[in-house]
C-alpha cells in the first residue's frame, strides 16, 4: 500500500494541492555487517575472531527475501562457524569462523609453545600471534581480531599475548567494537582479550569467553589440557535499511531505528523482506 509522508505532503501543498500525495516506495541499497562466530581457546593459545565483512550492496528489489545465518562460537579448542547473508540479486556474504588456537579462520587463533599462529582471511581478520616458548614454560600467541594481528610474546617469560583489536561500526547508529581476538595464556601473565569481545588468557579454568554476538575469540588457559579454555563468542548480522522503503517483513530480528533508517540486529539466524 501506498504511504503518506509529511514530506509529500508539504510537496503537494508546495503545488497547491490539498489532498495527500501517497509515496510509492522504491528499489533501494542497504548497508550490512555480518560477523562469523570466534574460535575457542585452548591450552596456551587465543582464540581468533569471527571473520568481519561490511559494504552496501547495489539497488536492491523490493519484496526480495534475505535469509540471515548467524555462526556460533566455537567451544574451547574448537574454531567458529561462518555467518552468511544471501539473497536474488546479492553475491552471498560469507564470514569465515574465527580459528581455534594455531588454526586458520577469519582471524587466526594463537599459537601455542613455539607454533606460529594461525592465518587470518585476507579482507576479514588478521593472523594470529606466534608462541615462543616450551611445554613448562609458556609464551603464548594471542588471536588474531578483525583489526590487528594477535601479539606475539617477546619470549617464553613474557606472559600470553594480547589479542588483536577488532573494528567499529556505526551501523546502528553508534560505534561498536566487534571481533576482537582472545588472549593467550601462560604460567606468569595473562594476556588480555582484544577490544571487540575478545576473552582473556586465565591461569586456571574462569569466565573467559568471547562475548556473545560479537564474534570475539575466546581466551586460552593456562597448563592442563583444553578443558576450560574459553569458547568463541556468536557472531552477528546486522542490515540498515531505509524506513519509508523497507517493507516491514522479518524473521527473528531485533529492530531499532536511526534517523530515516531502520536497522535489523540479527543475533540469530532469520530473514528480511527487502
Amino acid at each position: 500500500m501506498p504511504r503518506v509522508t509529511s514530506a509529500a505532503v508539504n510537496s503537494a501543498r508546495g503545488y497547491g494541492l490539498n489532498s495527500f500525495a501517497p509515496y510509492v516506495p522504491v528499489n533501494y541499497a542497504f548497508q550490512y555487517l555480518v560477523v562469523a562466530g570466534g574460535g575457542g581457546g585452548a591450552q596456551g593459545g587465543g582464540g581468533g575472531a569471527g571473520g568481519y565483512l561490511t559494504a552496501t550492496t547495489g539497488t536492491m528489489t523490493l519484496g526480495t527475501t534475505m535469509t540471515v545465518t548467524v555462526g556460533a562460537g566455537g567451544a574451547g579448542n574448537t574454531s567458529g562457524n561462518n555467518s552468511v547473508l544471501s539473497g536474488s540479486g546479492l553475491t552471498t556474504v560469507t564470514s569465515i569462523g574465527g580459528g581455534r588456537a594455531e588454526d586458520n579462520g577469519g582471524s587466526g587463533g594463537g599459537g601455542r609453545y613455539t607454533s606460529g599462529g594461525g592465518n587470518g582471511t585476507v579482507g576479514q581478520g588478521n593472523d594470529g600471534g606466534d608462541g615462543s616458548g616450551s611445554s613448562g614454560d609458556y609464551g603464548n600467541g594471542g588471536g588474531g581480531g578483525a583489526g590487528a594481528a594477535g601479539q606475539t610474546p617477546a619470549n617464553s617469560s613474557a606472559g600470553g599475548g594480547n589479542g588483536g583489536v577488532g573494528l567499529s561500526s556505526s551501523i546502528t547508529g553508534s560505534a561498536v567494537y566487534r571481533a576482537g581476538g582472545g588472549g593467550g595464556a601462560s604460567d606468569g601473565a595473562q594476556g588480555t582479550g582484544g577490544n571487540g569481545g575478545g576473552g582473556n588468557g586465565l591461569a586456571s579454568a574462569g569466565s573467559n569467553a568471547g562475548t556473545a554476538n560479537t564474534g570475539g575469540g575466546g581466551g586460552g588457559i593456562s597448563g592442563g589440557a583444553a578443558s576450560g579454555a574459553g569458547a568463541g563468542g556468536s557472531g552477528v548480522v546486522i542490515a540498515r535499511v531505509p524506513t519509508l522503503d523497507w517493507t516491514g517483513t522479518q524473521s527473528n530480528a531485533t529492530v531499532t531505528t536511526s534517523g530515516d533508517f531502520t536497522i535489523l540486529t540479527f543475533n540469530t539466524s532469520g530473514s528480511f523482506v527487502v
